[in-house]
């Protein structure tokens, strides 16, 4: 269970359309959301932000004066170190339309319309960020566990690492592609691996591969974090050795129970 509750979050909705603020709004307040401010483009969102920090920004893909994007790399400029959730609503299907979001750390997309159970989810991955509670393992101390995570996006390597910092980890290592990773694993040794599949230089599945190859790391668990769609690229990857897999955006409870399956049933 959460400590922080829906009841407590402060939210930014930013939609141009009236009637679509209503409908959000109406579907937030199902959920128990109360503290909802508006804006209805890039500039009235920025001016809202500079006036109070939401705990939470659910932004429409388009709007008049730019996009989510434009406003989420602002929010990354000028508010890193609040680390504000970002949830995106969009009709956009096109995988290369979502991918810049996926990659920047959206704590979730939902589609437009969404339905409740899409709405909940969200909700309580944004809760999971805020209210941080330690996993609880019984082979392993989780302030101990050593962890590398490899992810050619910043902001990607950014939003995995205060995951896995809410969950107690302390000992987490960085790699930009897996090729770096690969000669990081030449220098030190790891309890877990978290991995991006598409990389530059050696994607995911073929860091994977080498891993299950190598002697000294064949042992090690592997969560590869995908935003891949395509089921014959994914059932390869699963044939690579990969111990878990799940989709960006995440959940971050996802992530806690997928941990706790690799490191305390394997």
């Amino acid at each position: 269970m959460n400590d922080l509750l829906s009841t407590d979050l402060t939210i930014l909705l930013v939609e141009p359309s009236v009637t679509q603020r209503k409908i959000i709004a109406h579907e937030l307040q199902q959920e128990g959301v109360q503290n909802i401010d508006f804006a209805d483009s890039v500039s009235t969102a920025i001016d809202a932000l500079n006036q109070n920090l939401p705990d939470l920004i659910i932004s429409t893909l388009y709007l008049a004066d730019g996009d989510a994007l434009k406003l989420l790399d602002h929010v990354h400029t000028h508010f890193s170190d609040h680390q504000l959730p970002f949830m995106l609503v969009s009709s956009e299907t096109r995988r290369q339309q979502l991918e810049a979001y996926k990659q920047s750390g959206v704590v979730a997309i939902l589609p437009k319309p969404f339905t409740k159970e899409h709405l909940g989810k969200a909700i309580n991955a944004t809760l999971d960020l805020l209210s941080p509670q330690e996993l609880e393992l019984e082979l392993y101390d989780i302030q101990d566990l050593r962890i590398l995570v490899v992810d050619d996006s910043k902001l990607a390597r950014n939003h995995i690492q205060r995951v896995l910092q809410n969950l107690g980890a302390t000992r987490i290592s960085e790699a930009e592609n897996g090729a770096q990773a690969l000669a990081v694993l030449q220098q030190s040794m790891f309890d877990l691996i978290v991995t991006d599949y598409n990389m530059p230089e050696v994607n995911g599945q073929e860091l994977t591969e080498a891993i299950r190859r190598s002697d000294e790391h064949a042992h090690v668990p592997v969560l590869m974090v995908t935003s891949e769609a395509n089921e014959t690229h994914l059932a390869n990857v699963a044939q690579s050795g990969v111990n878990a897999m799940c989709d960006k955006p995440f959940e971050p409870n996802i992530v806690k129970q997928l941990i706790y399956q690799m490191l305390e049933q394997n």
